[in-house]
């Protein structure tokens, strides 16, 4: 699903089912040692899918472990993000002399809980949020909102080592479709974080959803930031 939405180059490889028996490299199987059944489905396929992706980019099976605030530490001259939810894990890399970023995030389709809308959204987010879903009631179009600042953060952290919050950025949704008739489309974010901006001030991305699932991506190439 998340091939999607990916541009050329991009290497990815994604599963709606775990994949417990994948082997792990003994770093990795460190780290989920005393990890419930759940976390260790979520791990080891995760990293099932980046190895899977690795590979379409000609790289050896190495360890993926975590860096700082989690995200995870890929080969040298290469860029990626992984993602999982309920139902779904994927990966996404690409060479970096071609990529700046890669930042992807998956979540269930359904609205997001009491409360959270308010938490990480501006008002006028909210207000669009909530036009949008009059129009489309096929999307539950605050989860959108919360995936696509994900996007950004996983975009914008390893380039940076800076947190960013959800109020540090916003989101325009574009709606729009497929020729198959799914629902996908554009967004775009703009940092209000104090610069200078490695990935430019302005990011877009892409979101697609379908089968009770929602997407969203981030790929800057070199060439566009400015």
């Amino acid at each position: 699903m998340i091939g999607d939405i990916l541009p050329a180059g991009v290497r990815y490889a994604d599963s709606r089912t775990d994949l417990p028996h994948e082997p792990l490299h003994p770093e990795e199987e460190q780290l989920i040692a005393l990890a419930v059944d759940v976390r260790r489905r979520e791990f080891t396929t995760t990293r099932a899918c980046a190895r899977k992706a690795l590979a379409g980019l000609g790289v050896p099976s190495v360890p993926i472990l975590p860096g700082r605030r989690g995200a995870p530490r890929w080969p040298a001259g290469v860029v990626g993000s992984m993602t999982h939810c309920d139902g779904y894990r994927a990966a996404a890399v690409a060479r970096a002399d071609r990529t700046l970023t890669i930042g992807i995030d998956a979540e269930p389709n359904e609205p997001l809980p009491d409360g959270v809308l308010e938490a990480v959204a501006f008002p006028e987010e909210s207000s669009a949020v909530h036009a949008l879903a009059r129009v489309n009631t096929a999307v539950c179009w605050d989860r959108l909102l919360f995936s696509a600042k994900e996007s950004v953060y996983k975009a914008w952290f390893p380039l940076t080592e800076r947190f960013i919050g959800f109020e540090e950025a916003t989101i325009d949704l574009d709606v729009g479709g497929d020729s198959r008739g799914r629902a996908s489309g554009e967004f775009l974010a703009e940092l209000l974080v104090e610069g200078p901006w490695p990935t430019g001030r302005r990011m877009t991305g892409r979101w697609t959803v379908r089968d009770g699932l929602l997407c969203t991506a981030i790929v800057l190439p070199r060439q566009a930031v400015s």
